[in-house]
């Protein structure tokens, strides 16, 4: 693919961080006060997230979506027996973003805003995926 063809990915990204900037939703104070109960503020955005999604999916369902390809957009069902291993990896997750101050996205837009300390946790979380696909065929799944 040329740039030219990225370029309406890279404009999606950027209002997509604009919009979390925007919204506080990168904002360290917001995201300790939602681990801490605090405020509702992220627990509505994450809500109105989830409400999106669902919408979003039963469109794309319904109406036989495509993808930028041509080819359809399937959407599996989810296994019943992995249940422990999604509370484990969210978990997991919830814990890094609870210690961190910053989901994996909004680690770009703030570093985009001048927080280069983002740095770290970017390259920390591209040696765990890396380590991850290295050691992927060993790992149970």
């Amino acid at each position: 693919m040329k740039f030219s063809e990225y370029l309406k990915y890279l404009l999606i990204g950027t209002a997509f961080g604009f919009v979390l900037m925007k919204s506080e939703v990168v904002s360290w104070f917001r995201i300790q006060e939602m681990f801490r109960f605090d405020a509702f503020h992220m627990y509505g955005i994450i809500g109105l997230a989830v409400i999106v999604g669902i919408i979003s999916v039963q469109i794309i369902k319904r109406n036989n979506m495509k993808d930028a390809n041509g080819n359809l957009i399937t959407i599996p069902p989810k296994d019943a027996s992995q249940v422990k291993r999604y509370l484990i990896g969210g978990s997991m997750f919830g814990l890094g973003w609870a210690l961190l101050g910053a989901c994996p996205g909004p680690m770009f837009a703030l570093l985009g805003s001048g927080l280069t300390i983002m740095v770290i946790p970017i390259l920390a979380a591209l040696a765990g995926t890396y380590t991850y696909g290295v050691l992927r065929d060993k790992l149970p799944h």
